[in-house]
């Protein structure tokens, strides 16, 4: 049997909402075909299948390794899940064939590991596989923590360098073994180890690991430990060491991945240039990933504070429309921003009001359809300095409205945008400054953001 590379052969297959196979590149569809399967019916892979619904219901792209039966052989796949509003995606690489293998009751090579438990994450952190019993042998939800940040599972703590291991992991696509943690609400102590996914792309697709627990559990849990007051969701520093660890080495990812892209050593071929294109916007994923988390934690202490010093609220609108000029221009979308002339006294911090103002308008032309506009308008109110983002998407549903402000709230999962912190952050950082943010949309009317600071003198 050959073996493909996967980077140079990817296999695409399509499922729709209702898990049927819709579409499948030949040796894709002579794999099923041999299992029973067939165009338009189930995709008779059970190792795909579950992939399938598993990423229909976290709504997020899921990366693993799985194994196949084809005939006499067995085939190691390299398979990544992208569901989205119509079905799932799924690339499929690797197609390594391997001696006859026996499943266990636990997937990859963690298998050999002598862990309590097992956990899988998508690139984002964002946990994906949990052992199935866990949460009730330890004290917690399996079902409710799939789809959740890693963070809010565990909470991290530094080895005796003052290091997060995982964070260097994540940086290098490598392997961890020592990341000390605590799972949450119930006071046990772990140790997390992983190995890092890579989708066939060649792509990092997250991590596989193991769960060792370091404190025994209780002779009987009878039900999942639930906490009145949530705790905070990182150990003290773990923005400052997040972003020591990660900034520099994305940074370098980006650039030479973008310089490679541009041919600036010498031409490379046109598909590779895809690739390194498809890495510097990976890295810039994980960048702005870092840049909320160290946001989240600082916004999260209780002695957070802004300062309050006189600022244009018209000149910090006006500043935001343009540092975003070029994303609108590349989506087609106009932004009206507020006239040369127009001035808007407001008590508040410069830093933190042009990170509100590019977040909501970031937000405005990524979900504004091709052709669009978003307005930047300013006014006052009693008291309050205004400014109004106001775009022409598909506008946000009133039972939706205060979820987009929680942390890691999206409205449909499925479609491209951050990590679900701006909005949850920005506001924290408004009403720090005495303001606040609020929303009026309704669903095909688009959505209007209004942020306000104290007016100034």
């Amino acid at each position: 049997m050959n073996v493909l590379d996967p980077l140079l052969h990817p296999i695409v297959a399509r499922c729709d909402a209702d898990g049927r196979l819709i579409q499948a590149d030949p040796r894709f569809l002579d794999l099923v075909e041999h299992a029973g399967g067939a165009i338009g019916g189930d995709v008779a892979l059970p190792e795909v299948a579950a992939l399938v619904r598993l990423a229909r219901r976290l709504g997020i792209a899921i990366a693993r390794a799985i194994v196949v039966a084809d005939g006499d052989d067995d085939l190691e796949l390299s398979v990544r899940a992208e569901p989205d509003a119509d079905g799932v995606t799924l690339v499929i690489g690797g197609w390594q064939a391997r001696p006859s293998w026996r499943p266990t009751d636990e997937r990859g090579s963690f298998r050999a590991v002598e862990a309590d438990w097992l956990w899988e994450s998508d690139a984002a952190l964002r946990l994906t596989h949990v052992t199935p019993d866990a949460g009730a042998r330890y004290g917690f939800d399996a079902a409710a923590i799939l789809g959740q940040p890693l963070v809010k599972l565990f909470a991290l703590a530094e080895d005796d360098e003052g290091a997060f291991p995982i964070l260097g992991a994540v940086a290098a696509q490598m392997r961890f073994d020592s990341q000390e943690a605590e799972l949450r609400g119930t006071g046990r102590r772990v140790i997390l180890s992983a190995e890092p996914r890579i989708d066939a792309r060649g792509r990092f697709a997250g991590f596989a690991g193991g769960v060792t627990m370091l404190d025994p559990p209780p002779v009987d849990v009878a039900e999942p430990v639930t906490q009145s007051e949530p705790s905070a969701p990182f150990a003290a520093g773990f923005g400052e060491q997040l972003d020591k660890s990660l900034r520099r080495p994305l940074e370098r990812i980006i650039a030479n991945a973008n310089s490679m892209s541009a041919g600036v050593d010498g031409p490379i071929a046109e598909r590779y240039s895809g690739y390194a294109d498809d890495i510097a916007s990976a890295g810039r994923h994980l960048l702005g990933l870092v840049d909320d988390l160290v946001d989240l934690e600082a916004v999260e202490r209780t002695d957070f504070e802004v300062d309050a010093e006189p600022l244009d609220l018209a000149d910090v609108a006006r500043r935001a429309a343009g540092l975003l000029a070029v994303r609108a221009s590349e989506g087609e979308v106009r932004i009206d921003r507020p006239a040369a002339d127009e001035t808007q006294p407001a008590t508040g911090d410069f830093r933190r009001s042009l990170q509100i103002l590019v977040n909501l308008i970031g937000n405005a032309v990524r979900y504004s359809p091709r052709g669009g506009s978003v307005w930047v308008r300013i006014t006052q109110d009693e008291g309050h300095a205004c400014v109004i983002v106001a775009d022409q998407g598909k506008g946000i549903a009133a039972a939706d409205q205060a979820m987009i402000f929680e942390k890691f709230g999206r409205v449909d999962p499925t479609e491209p945008g951050g990590s679900g912190l701006g909005l949850y952050i920005s506001r924290r950082l408004a009403r720090a400054m005495g303001g606040d943010i609020t929303v009026d949309s309704a669903p095909g009317a688009g959505a209007r953001f209004v942020f306000t600071l104290p007016v100034g003198h």
